[in-house]
């Protein structure tokens, strides 16, 4: 990368603390920064524009819609102004506003209208982030924001909900390992994120596993 590329990226660090410093400790900076850096180790395996790659994954949850009245617009629309702002160059800024506007999940029923092997990268960072022990601590804590239940056995995973019940959704937290983590797996882009998400898959199944054992009583 360029010098002037390197001080866009160390600028675009700097805002984005700054700007999530207060967040929801699953949404936060180290949220970013754990992107971020699954970003870098994916991007080793790839022939990739790193700079569109940092850019995206450091601004992808800049203002995540689920704690903005879901309005989507707010993150790309902030992204775009402060990377203008900063002389980031045109194309790019579109680019990585490609990016924040379809690297999200949302119900996992909603077909992306862009692609890139940029947003494929940044797409499997972000997953990432949502399995393992990582993406258990994360759903538990967002759980926890929302005051969800736990589990409840009388209330059943959906898999076919709309983008709009599935961000409208008070479902207990178990229910969000089947109706978004557990689905992630199969829906990675590339073959280092594939690798890591199965890791983190199985890792989770054996959690669940030891959950309903204990929920249940059985030892």
């Amino acid at each position: 990368m360029t010098k002037d590329q390197l001080q866009h990226i160390q600028l675009t660090e700097t805002f984005v603390k700054k700007t999530l410093e207060n967040s929801e400790g699953g949404h936060d900076w180290f949220h970013i920064k754990r992107v971020y850096n699954n970003a870098l180790l994916i991007s080793k395996k790839e022939d990739v524009d790193l700079f569109i790659v940092s850019l995206g994954a450091l601004l992808h949850d800049i203002a995540d819609s689920k704690f903005h009245n879901d309005d989507d617009t707010i993150g790309p629309q902030k992204a775009r102004e402060f990377l203008f702002g900063i002389n980031v160059d045109s194309v790019a800024i579109e680019h990585v506003v490609k990016i924040i506007e379809n690297v999200s999940f949302k119900g996992g029923n909603i077909s992306q209208n862009f692609s890139s092997i940029e947003l494929d990268i940044v797409q499997d960072a972000d997953r990432l982030d949502a399995l393992g022990a990582i993406g258990i601590a994360r759903t538990f804590n967002y759980g926890g924001f929302k005051n969800h239940k736990l589990y409840d056995p009388s209330i059943q995973p959906d898999l076919n909900m709309t983008k709009e019940a599935y961000k409208a959704s008070s479902a207990p937290t178990i229910n969000h390992f089947y109706e978004k983590l557990l689905l992630l797996k199969d829906r990675m882009n590339t073959k280092t994120g594939k690798q890591i998400a199965l890791n983190r898959h199985n890792y989770m199944e054996e959690f669940l596993k030891q959950f309903y054992t204990e929920w249940n009583g059985e030892k």
